[in-house]
């Protein structure tokens, strides 16, 4: 498993307050898909919504602009976007996912380099008015 994050500017006492709150499979996933975000895109900002994690990938952003993650007992949900799950649905084939989001399995390793090009789509066409 990867170091920790630093703590950025715009990381949310709330949003460690949300993955403390679970069981250790369930943490270290969503320390994990954390990081991963951060990684793939730097300047975001963490806050709780719909009672869950989001980051702003965009200084301020809305809903639209945001990607989130949630824990559950045997899986973390990441929710990129509609469009981010259509652009990725073959590689997402053997994941059980829905229009806008993925459950990535506890007792499976995160699978880092996808969650990273998911991001990194997701804040290109976000620069790009998408």
């Amino acid at each position: 498993m990867s170091p920790p994050l630093p703590a950025p500017a715009g990381r949310s006492p709330a949003v460690d307050d949300y993955i403390a709150a679970f069981p250790l499979p369930a943490r270290r996933m969503l320390d994990a898909l954390r990081r991963v975000i951060w990684q793939a895109a730097p300047g975001v900002s963490e806050l709780i919504n719909y009672g869950i994690p989001a980051f702003a990938l965009v200084p301020g952003g809305r809903r639209d602009q945001q990607v989130m993650m949630a824990g559950y007992a045997r899986h973390v949900g990441f929710y990129p976007s509609a469009a981010v799950m259509t652009a990725f649905a073959d590689r997402l084939a053997g994941y059980r996912r829905a229009k806008g989001s993925v459950q990535f399995a506890l007792d499976q390793p995160l699978p880092e380099a996808l969650v990273t090009e998911m991001v990194a789509y997701r804040l290109a066409a976000l620069r790009h008015g998408g």
